[in-house]
C-alpha cells in the first residue's frame, strides 16, 4: 500500500504545485531588458504548450530520488487525448519503499492510468494476503482517503498528468528564463527554468527546468524540491510523440480496491 500510494504522489510531482502571477517589473534599462527577455520566453514556452499538448501521448522514460525514503525509475508510455491513459513499469531501486515492496515479492511493478483510476499491479506475496489479487485499484475519487492528508488534490492531479502541465506552471509562476542551447541526447534544444510555488505543505525551493526541441516539443525536464523526507529530484525524458497507447482495465476478479483494504485496515 506504501509503495503504490507513493508511486502515485511522485510520478504526479510536476502537477503536485500551483503557479502563481507575480511579475516582475524595472524602471531602468537593465530591468526592461529582463522583462523583454521574460517575455520572449513566455510567448516561446506558450508556443511549446500547445504543440506538446496537441500531441495526444508520448513515450516517457524517468528517474526520481526522494531523500533517503526512495529511488524508483519509470518507463513506458502515457496518452492525454481522451482522459489520462497509459502504462508505466515502475521499479524501485533504494530505500524504504523498495525494501517494502521487496518484502511483497518484487521491487517493480506495473502501472496502469485509465481515466477513472490508477491501477498497481502487486507480486505474488500481495496476492496472497489479498485472496489471490494481484491489482490494487486507487480510484481517483477515493485517493484521498487512501493516502491520507496528502492524498487531498491528488486525484485531480493525476488526471492533469501530462508533460506541458509542467509547462504551463512555469507559465503560470511569472518567473521563467531562457537558459541556453544545449543537447539532450544528442537532440539540439533549448533549455528554460523557472520557480514555482509549492501547493503542498513541507515542501519549498521547488523549481523546473526544461529543454524544448525545434518541433517546441518537450523533450526533457528536472524538477526538484526540499520536502520533510528530503531533496526531491525527477528527470524525465520524452519521445516518439504521437505514439499509439493501449490500455486494458485488469480483470476484475483479479483486482481489490486500495479503499477497501484501508477501511478494512481502520476496522481492525
Amino acid at each position: 500500500m506504501l509503495a503504490a500510494a507513493t508511486a502515485l504522489a511522485v510520478i504526479t510531482a510536476c502537477t503536485a504545485v500551483t503557479g502563481s502571477s507575480e511579475g516582475r517589473g524595472g524602471d531602468d534599462r537593465a530591468g526592461r531588458g529582463e522583462d523583454a527577455a521574460r517575455a520572449g520566453s513566455v510567448a516561446a514556452l506558450r508556443a511549446v504548450a500547445r504543440s506538446t499538448g496537441g500531441a495526444d501521448s508520448v513515450r516517457v522514460e524517468s528517474r526520481t530520488t526522494m531523500g533517503s525514503m526512495m529511488s524508483m525509475t519509470a518507463d513506458g508510455a502515457l496518452s492525454w487525448s481522451d482522459g489520462l491513459t497509459g502504462t508505466l513499469t515502475i521499479t524501485y531501486t533504494d530505500g524504504p519503499v523498495a525494501d517494502a515492496m521487496r518484502r511483497l515479492g518484487s521491487t517493480s511493478m506495473e502501472a496502469r492510468y485509465l481515466p477513472d483510476a490508477y491501477y498497481a499491479r502487486m507480486g505474488d506475496a500481495f496476492a496472497a494476503r489479498t485472496g489471490g489479487r494481484h491489482w490494487l485499484r486507487y480510484r481517483y475519487d477515493d485517493v484521498e482517503a487512501v493516502a491520507g492528508a496528502s492524498g487531498a488534490r491528488l486525484g485531480d492531479q493525476m488526471r492533469a498528468t501530462a508533460p506541458h502541465q509542467c509547462v504551463k506552471l512555469l507559465l503560470a509562476s511569472g518567473d521563467v528564463r531562457k537558459v541556453g542551447e544545449e543537447r539532450v541526447r544528442g537532440t539540439r534544444a533549448t533549455h528554460y527554468t523557472g520557480r514555482v510555488e509549492a501547493g503542498d505543505p513541507g515542501v519549498t525551493g521547488r523549481t523546473v527546468d526544461i529543454w524544448i526541441d525545434d518541433r517546441d516539443l518537450l523533450v526533457k525536464k528536472v524538477e526538484r524540491a526540499e520536502t520533510a523526507t528530503g531533496r526531491l529530484t525527477q528527470t524525465a525524458h520524452y519521445e516518439d510523440y504521437g505514439v499509439k497507447v493501449t490500455t486494458e482495465t485488469p480483470p476484475p476478479g483479479d483486482t481489490r480496491d486500495a479503499k477497501d483494504l484501508v477501511d478494512g485496515q481502520s476496522g481492525a
